[in-house]
């Protein structure tokens, strides 16, 4: 058995995010479910377990949902995270520059270094490249980071003008030394949120409750920690709607 939150685990999130878990795995066994005792963490809590035939519940993003794993799982919901401007379990992403650039606007930055995280990212990639190709401008990619954090970190030194980060990232950065050193420029429209799921053929209804109920009874601070608001559906045709661009080698890179 496996199960995973790797997509919002970083700093102060990991413990709190073990606590989430811990009330999870005992709902699941409350209602007759197996369910490991701690999460997996590392390269191990992304595609190997996303695909693997024991996965009792992870996180994944948007993209690799409707791209290649709706098919092959079962969505549980999407928590809301409360992102200023979108409806309940959506997001945004958030271009971000260095405070000292002197561009103004994202019109600006057209033909601009960009840095992402991955060809498979909602937030990093996908998002962002249907957003400026909607004005009219170029964001060619100069830089795959691995990471949102790792793409902030390459605007403030200088290796890229320019990024995209999810909304929550952004917020759970706070307090970050490389946070100081960028500013938000602009917002992508909503897109539905980061999926939870678990394998092929499981209990869609009793995984619900269980998350519900696990972040319902999570303390406060643990949920300002986590941004985490509740956990809501949202139709599977809503994910599959979202454009895909371009893959990153199929754009002229930057100069």
């Amino acid at each position: 058995m496996i199960a995973s939150l790797g997509m919002y685990d970083f700093g102060p999130a990991m413990a709190a995010n073990d606590r989430l878990w811990a009330g999870i795995r005992d709902g699941l066994r409350s209602r007759g479910l197996a369910a490991p005792d701690g999460l997996t963490r590392g390269e191990g809590a992304y595609w190997p377990a996303w695909e693997a035939p024991d996965l009792v519940l992870s996180q994944t993003c948007g993209y690799p949902f409707r791209f290649r794993l709706h098919s092959q799982v079962t969505y549980i919901g999407t928590p809301d995270y409360g992102v200023e401007g979108c409806p309940p379990g959506h997001y945004n992403s958030v271009f971000v520059v260095r405070k000292d650039d002197p561009r103004k606007g994202l019109a600006d930055f057209d033909g601009a270094a960009f840095a992402y995280n991955e060809a498979l990212s909602q937030s990093g990639w996908a998002a962002p490249q249907t957003h400026v190709a909607g004005l009219g401008i170029r964001l060619p990619p100069r830089l795959k980071t691995g990471g949102h954090r790792l793409s902030a970190a390459a605007v403030a030194d200088g290796r890229a003008d320019i990024a995209a980060l999810d909304a929550v990232t952004l917020a759970l950065m706070a307090g970050d030394p490389v946070a100081a050193s960028f500013r938000v420029i602009a917002r992508t429209d909503p897109t539905p949120g980061l999926p939870m799921i678990a394998a092929r053929g499981a209990d869609a209804g009793a995984i619900f409750a269980a998350v519900a109920a696990a972040i319902a009874a999570l303390a406060p601070a643990d949920r300002a920690t986590l941004c985490l608001k509740g956990l809501v559906r949202i139709p599977l045709s809503a994910y599959l709607a979202v454009p895909n661009p371009p893959p990153p080698e199929a754009i002229a890179p930057a100069a």
